[in-house]
């Protein structure tokens, strides 16, 4: 078996281009984690999650295909603005049609995976885990998508305003909003945990 861990991300690509299918195999399980967090956060919904990562993947197998890759960049970049795009357009097709969801059981911390703490920390870490997701959650939309790219797509401050099309002071500022309203509404022992 080949192993592809050496390899950056345009190798890779070049690798699939030529045939070899377990290259492509390997990107997709290097970055789907990294794609698949931001989708998660802004649809709230594990299943429609799912769905829109297999959607952005069919997208950069066809991109590819085309030869409409240009390498200028970073893939996981590019693949995460297919994401948000994908989510955008999502949002405007329920914008359009609206439907009810059942899905209240949205938990922004089980898309990783935690070592078992003892039971009186793992208690703490829910409330303090349930006191931010609820504080996110009140976000103004532009805020919170901010934070999210940030923090768990683990984005540039650079690459988040090519992403979204704004400047980079506008994405700082909408960070520095986002953050100073999560701490007014979570209580200073919540911060310091």
């Amino acid at each position: 078996m080949k192993s592809y861990n050496h390899l950056n991300e345009n190798e890779l690509i070049q690798l699939y281009l030529n045939g070899d299918s377990h290259a492509f195999s390997f990107l997709v399980k290097r970055n789907t984690t990294k794609i698949f967090t931001p989708i998660y956060i802004l649809v709230k919904d594990s299943y429609l999650a799912e769905d829109i990562l297999q959607e952005v993947f069919i997208r950069i197998i066809k991109s590819l295909k085309n030869g409409a890759y240009v390498e200028n960049g970073k893939f996981s970049q590019w693949a995460i603005r297919i994401a948000h795009n994908l989510c955008m357009d999502h949002f405007r097709k329920v914008k359009r049609n609206p439907t009810i969801t059942t899905n209240d059981n949205f938990d922004i911390f089980d898309v990783y995976n935690f070592s078992e703490p003892a039971a009186d920390v793992k208690l703490m870490q829910v409330e303090n885990y349930d006191s931010i997701k609820k504080a996110i959650d009140k976000l103004p939309q532009d805020q919170r998508e901010i934070l999210i790219l940030r923090h768990y797509a683990d984005l540039s401050f650079r690459e988040i305003a090519v992403l979204s099309g704004i400047s980079i002071n506008t994405a700082l500022g909408r960070m520095r909003y986002a953050l100073i309203n999560i701490r007014k509404m979570l209580p200073e022992s919540k911060l310091a945990s």
